[in-house]
This record gives structure tokens, C-alpha cells and sequence, in this order.
């Protein structure tokens, strides 16, 4: 397997690196995805918490009124760009941090920047436990929100460079998966301290500092990954990290290609400018695409407002919370189907797959709730059963396709050069929709009524398509080959990646300075760009 930059290109049947799966990388991955679990307990916490009388009647009290209304329109009860502002504070605040995120995962490495997340997890739940106003309240969501930003950064590279390729996907999708294990935690939390008054939201917000204390120590004991340490300089410790973590010494091979990967790496002064070279156009289409995608599903606007929108739809209160514990069941189970899937199925197949049973549950709780739901009147117990199911068959979809591979796909396409900058779109653009998606729901909700569904399906429809004609599968396919081997062959996408589009002014200035006094006869390896 050439190592050199200038070699023959990579063959398309490449051999895989030797990798053993040890306990250690195992318990390595499951540490680092616990920074999941933060992010998925605060979107499952808010809507438990903003569905609470005692929390409502205190810092949002019009929208309080406005619930014990009973003529009030049953779409229209939550309403409050306040309210919704509690929810999406913190993605607005994500979207910005995962800027210094992208800085401090490239200057000093995956894990110093999870332990910052882990800092800014801790103090925001302080605020918010002990919040006294509104204002105290949103300062802790913005805190939150920092963190993550930095988690949402660091965790998903952290994973795919830690992970043998064979089973790169199943370790990533460890993150998504503690995801929605912290969503699940959120939903029976709310459960119980809802029966606790007056300050039952207090201990809902506050036991999130157990999953912030996880992520803050286990980054403390956590490994960097060699190709942060190759990338820093760290040669001999980045070796001995790829010995200990593939469970062999015959590491050679890979290790000089990272070695090559990061000296392309060092001649690239300005990452984010870099991304928009026409070599990095498909890397990049397809990651902003992902975001506004997956967050068009509709997906979370049905865990952050579970709660508030199964008491919209006639549920009571505890029945609410019940039915938002079920889905997060569901969520949960379905993700650790996509571990086991993802890189045997193929990404393309899950996702396709998981477009048309979105597609078919919502259009159908478009129907019920069209013909079902009357201003005044609660949902017919049948029907509320049967969308309480359709709600689960559409969560277990995203579950083992969206959820996961919107995460995956781009942590593993960027090569080393833009991996952190790609990586910080990544997150920029994901938080950016789910902050407008936190922000707009309620509001959607009052004035589309039942066509809110149908709203989401129509985007399902149309980012099944994309996945069809544009989307091109990686399973199995080692990280620093993609160009080579992913790119160079899709029927679109190899028009942006031909010899002439990857030999801009920069990397000629490489070229140049690579060929004085090493001969002729050698050819521009493209799969290390």
C-alpha cells in the first residue's frame, strides 16, 4: 500500500489495515460516546419540563393561562416564543462554540476538547437547577449549548479515527446511541418529578449533571487519538497510541500514511478556506445536506416537544409523559439496530429504507389528527393509541438511519487536512437547523395544525431522492482512502476530483518543493489530499 505522496494511486481493492477489536478500544469508544448522552438528555429534558405546571406557572406564566384554557385551540396551547426560546438556546449557542471547537480539536487534540465540554455541561447545570429567573434560566441553556458545541466537535472524530475500519460504523454510531439513551433518561426523569411540586423541574435539570460528570472524567482518562497526535507533531507517541488501540505491532503501514496525511495537512494554513475548493465540493454538499435533513425529518421536533405535543393532541398530563418515555424506548432500541446494521447493510440502505417509513407514518398521523382532532376535544382513545405506534414506527426509522448516519457519514468522508473544519460544519449547520427547527415548531404547529406532518413527509420524500442519485456508500472503505475509492468512481461526483481539480495553485507549491531531488517518474497520489 503506497505511503509515499507521490506514489502509483491506490488500488481499488486496497488491503485493510491489520486491527484486532480489543476490549480496550471498546471501552475507549464507550467512554468518549458518553458525551451523547449530555447532548440527548438535554433534548429530552426540555420538553418534560416546559409541559410542567410548576415550571410554566413560574417563569412562562401567559402560556400557563393560556393551557387551563379548555375552548382554546388544541394546537395553538404552547404557542410562546419565549418557551420556545428555553429549548432552542441552546443550539444557538452550540452553533457558535463549535467555531473555538474546531480550534481546539486541531491545536490540541479530540480529548482536551470533550473535558472543556464536560466543564461547560457542569456549570450550565448549576444555572439551570438553581435558576431564579428567566434570564438565569436561558444562561444556563447558553451554557449547555457550549458544551455541545465543543462534544458534538470532538466525539464523532474521536471515534472514527479511535475505531478499526470493519466496524468504523457501529463505534461512531456509539455516540447516537448514548444520544438516545439520554433522551430516555430525560423522558422517565420528567416522568417521575412531575408528581413532585414545587420543584420537581429543579431535579430534572439538575440530574443532568450526572451524565456531565461522566463525560468531564472519563475525558480525563481517555487516549488521544494518533491521528491528532501525528497531526501535532507526536510521531513516536502517536505510534505507540496505534499499537495499543489495534491490538498489534504491525501498524507500519498505516502509520506512515497518516504520517503523509498530516504532512499534506501542515501545508494547508487555512482549513475553512479550504473547504471550498472544488476537491472538497462532494465532501461538503453532502455533510450540509445530511444537517438540513435530518433535522427536516421532523425528528426533533417530536423529542424536544413529546410531552407538549402528545398534550396537544388530548393526551393527559401523565399520559403524555408516558407515551414520551415509549418512544424513547423505541428510540433507543432502533439505534442499537443501526450498531449492529450499518456496516454490514451499507449506509445508503438503511437510509432509503428508513425514507419510506417516515414517509408512510406521517402521512398517516396527518390523516388521524385530520379527521380525529376537534378545538376542545380530545383525541378518540383508538386513535391516540394508534398514533402513539405511528409516532414509535416513525422514531424506530430515524433511529437506525438518519439519527446515526448524519453523524457518521461526514466524521469519516473529510480527509485529515479539513477533518476539523469539515467537522465544525458539521455541527454549525446541524445546530443551526435544529435551533430554527426548537425555535418555529410550536408556532408551525398552531398554524399548519395536522399539515405539519405532511410538511416533514414532503422533506422525506425529497431527501430519499437525494440519498438515491447523490449519495455514495463508504462501509468498509479505510478513511484516507475515500478520495480514491468513494469519490473518484460516484457518476457525479468524480467531475469535482480529476487530476487537474486536485492540482490547485497550493498544491503545486507542494508538488514542487515534494519532487526537488526525488527523481521523475512518480505520479501525484490523489487519495492524500
Amino acid at each position: 500500500m503506497p505511503a509515499a505522496g507521490f506514489a502509483a494511486p491506490m488500488a481499488p481493492g486496497a488491503v485493510e489495515f491489520e486491527a484486532r477489536i480489543t476490549p480496550y478500544v471498546i471501552m475507549t469508544c464507550i467512554i468518549a460516546a458518553s458525551g451523547g448522552l449530555m447532548f440527548g438528555y438535554d433534548v429530552g429534558i426540555s420538553g418534560g419540563v416546559t409541559s410542567m405546571d410548576d415550571f410554566l406557572e413560574k417563569f412562562f406564566p401567559a402560556v400557563y393561562r393560556k393551557k387551563k384554557l379548555v375552548k382554546e385551540n388544541a394546537y395553538c396551547k404552547y404557542d410562546n416564543q419565549g418557551l420556545q426560546l428555553f429549548t432552542s438556546s441552546l443550539y444557538l449557542a452550540g452553533l457558535v462554540a463549535t467555531f473555538f471547537a474546531s480550534y481546539t480539536t486541531r491545536r490540541y487534540g479530540r480529548r482536551p476538547t470533550m473535558l472543556i465540554a464536560g466543564l461547560f455541561f457542569l456549570v450550565g447545570v448549576i444555572f439551570n437547577a438553581a435558576a431564579q429567573d428567566l434570564a438565569m434560566l436561558i444562561v444556563g441553556r447558553l451554557l449547555l449549548g457550549c458544551g455541545v458545541g465543543f462534544a458534538n466537535q470532538a466525539v464523532p472524530l474521536f471515534l472514527s479515527e479511535i475505531a478499526p475500519t470493519r466496524i468504523r460504523g457501529g463505534l461512531n454510531i456509539l455516540f447516537q446511541l448514548n444520544i438516545t439513551i439520554g433522551i430516555l433518561f430525560a423522558n422517565l426523569v420528567n416522568y417521575g418529578t412531575n408528581k413532585i411540586t414545587p420543584w420537581g423541574w429543579r431535579l430534572s435539570l439538575g440530574l443532568a449533571g450526572i451524565p456531565a460528570i461522566l463525560l468531564t472524567v472519563g475525558s480525563i482518562f481517555l487516549v488521544e487519538t494518533p491521528n491528532s497526535l501525528i497531526e501535532r507533531g507526536h510521531l513516536e507517541n502517536g505510534k505507540h497510541v496505534l499499537k495499543k488501540i489495534r491490538g498489534t505491532n504491525n501498524v507500519d503501514a498505516e502509520f506512515n500514511e497518516l504520517v503523509e496525511a498530516s504532512r499534506i495537512a501542515a501545508t494547508v494554513k487555512h482549513p475553512f478556506r479550504n473547504l471550498l475548493k472544488r476537491r472538497n465540493r462532494p465532501q461538503i454538499v453532502i455533510t450540509i445536506c445530511l444537517q438540513i435533513f435530518q433535522q427536516f425529518t421532523g425528528i426533533n421536533a417530536i423529542m424536544f416537544y413529546a410531552p407538549v405535543l402528545f398534550q396537544t393532541l388530548g393526551f393527559k398530563n401523565d399520559a403524555s409523559l408516558y407515551s414520551a418515555v415509549i418512544t424513547g424506548a423505541v428510540n433507543v432500541l432502533s439505534t442499537v439496530i443501526s450498531i449492529f446494521a450499518v456496516d454490514k447493510v451499507g449506509r445508503r440502505a438503511l437510509l432509503l429504507e428508513a425514507g419510506v417509513q417516515m414517509f408512510i407514518s406521517q402521512v398517516i398521523i396527518a390523516i388521524l389528527l385530520a379527521t380525529g382532532l376537534k378545538d376542545g376535544e380530545d383525541l378518540p382513545h383508538a386513535t391516540a393509541i394508534i398514533i402513539v405506534l405511528l409516532v414509535c414506527v416513525f422514531v424506530s426509522s430515524f433511529a437506525w438511519s438518519w439519527g446515526p448516519l448524519g453523524w457518521l457519514i461526514p466524521s469519516e468522508t473529510f480527509p485529515l487536512e479539513t477533518r476539523s473544519a469539515g467537522q465544525s460544519v458539521t455541527v454549525c449547520v446541524n445546530l443551526l437547523f435544529t435551533f430554527a427547527i426548537a425555535q418555529a415548531f410550536l408556532s408551525m404547529l398552531c398554524h399548519l395544525k395536522y399539515g405539519i406532518f405532511l410538511f416533514f413527509a414532503s422533506w422525506v420524500l425529497v431527501m430519499s431522492v437525494f440519498v438515491l442519485f447523490l449519495l455514495p456508500e463508504t462501509k468498509n472503505i479505510p478513511i484516507e482512502e475515500m478520495m480514491e475509492r468513494v469519490w473518484r468512481k460516484h457518476w457525479l461526483w468524480k467531475r469535482f476530483v480529476t487530476d487537474a481539480d486536485l492540482m490547485d495553485d497550493d498544491d503545486e507549491d507542494v508538488y514542487s518543493k515534494q519532487e526537488n531531488g526525488k527523481g521523475n517518474g512518480k505520479t501525484y497520489d490523489n487519495s492524500q489530499l
